[in-house]
């Protein structure tokens, strides 16, 4: 069956990617190369943000509402002033012909200015955004001349790097060759999950940036190893824990020592990344009191959470993802991925330091075993 917005009822779920980057990070010159490659030819672009258009190839030229274009490549353009939610419910049928959607990805600009946690939010909650859409993977452009400095000074481009799935460094060919290695580590430390990828002059193989989300847009089966990438965390802990060493002498550092003003700066230190893992299957209502507490007193501080879960009674794992105090739905895979069955969580964390998150599930924990001693000692009496 059809429905009016070209989707049938097993189609599946189109793939968003979230373009972000700071202001001059060369998110516009990528989009012009990108919607000229074969790959992206049946893509619809949202550009999230005031001001004129900024791609070439525009055959339309823009007005007061709405502005949706076709590009000479094939793909679509749409500049929204309004309401990012309604757009992403129009367009499903604006662009359907004879009961076919024209168009089988998405890609939201975001404005350089503005966290991407809100669009996110938009992504997870909305029910009819949810049956129609999956988030594909944010990519986050930095520039690898000015990106230093932009991350010390802006918070804004701090945790448009921690929330990403890849960071695409710009204008590479321009850069020295000592202060991209010296940016890529320090993004290294501040987002390890996520795929670094160069680009000189805005070119870059469009299959570096895609399929970042847990299912890929041709398969079904999940790549949980591939979208958590847990063995990036493996060196997190004391990489984080050496720069917090020094936190109280940055000012005498900064002041003393330009040369190394990078290696700690206050807006990195906010920043947490750690994969954390158990090995025993808990309780579902145990679990989802657990997180519900957690992001309720801390969900402002949690950027991303990612995760796999073992729950007890269940023989399928359970996949969560949120951002903030926002979660979208729970997916339960048809089967374990591997012989490895242990939960293991992703934080991505903004002054919340590993420990805490350690020393509340340790008190559930504890309270589960009471509560099975408890329960024995039940049956015993009866």
């Amino acid at each position: 069956m059809t429905t009016s917005d070209g989707m049938t009822q097993d189609a599946p779920l189109i793939p968003i990617s979230l373009l972000t980057g700071f202001l001059g990070s060369g998110k516009t010159t990528l989009l012009n190369y990108l919607v000229a490659q074969p790959e992206l030819k049946d893509t619809l672009v949202i550009i999230n943000e005031f001001g004129e258009i900024g791609l070439d190839h525009l055959l339309v030229a823009h007005s007061q509402d709405d502005v949706v274009v076709e590009m000479s490549s094939g793909c679509l353009c749409c500049t929204i002033r309004g309401d990012l939610k309604k757009t992403l419910k129009d367009i499903t049928w604006r662009f359907a012909e004879g009961g076919q959607r024209k168009f089988n990805r998405v890609i939201i600009e975001t404005t350089g200015l503005a966290s991407p946690v809100p669009i996110l939010h938009t992504l997870m909650t909305d029910n009819f955004i949810a049956s129609r859409y999956r988030l594909d993977g944010v990519v986050t452009t930095i520039d690898a001349v000015n990106g230093m400095d932009t991350l010390d000074r802006y918070t804004e481009a701090v945790q448009q790097a921690a929330v990403a799935d890849r960071l695409l460094l710009t204008k590479t060919d321009l850069a020295d060759s000592t202060a991209l290695a010296a940016l890529q580590a320090r993004l290294k430390v501040l987002n390890p999950a996520a795929t670094q990828v160069l680009s000189r002059q805005g070119q870059v193989a469009p299959q570096a940036l895609l399929n970042a989300g847990l299912f890929k847009a041709a398969e079904k089966t999940p790549d949980v190893a591939r979208w958590l990438n847990e063995e990036a965390f493996s060196d997190t802990h004391a990489a984080h824990g050496h720069r917090h060493e020094h936190k109280h002498d940055h000012e005498h550092q900064h002041e003393h020592d330009h040369a190394h003003q990078h290696d700690v700066n206050r807006h990195d230190d906010h920043i947490r990344a750690f994969c954390f893992s158990f090995d025993e299957p808990i309780a579902p209502d145990l679990f989802d009191e657990w997180l519900s507490l957690l992001v309720g007193f801390k969900g402002q501080n949690i950027l991303r959470i990612k995760g796999i879960v073992n729950l007890a009674g269940e023989d399928k794992p359970v996949v969560i993802h949120g951002v903030q105090h926002i979660f979208h739905p729970t997916v339960t895979l048809p089967e374990w991925p591997s012989d490895d069955h242990r939960t293991r969580i992703v934080f991505i964390t903004h002054d919340i330091e590993r420990s805490v998150i350690e020393r509340s599930f340790s008190a559930f924990m504890q309270a589960q075993a009471i509560e099975r001693d408890m329960l024995e000692r039940k049956k015993n009496v009866w």
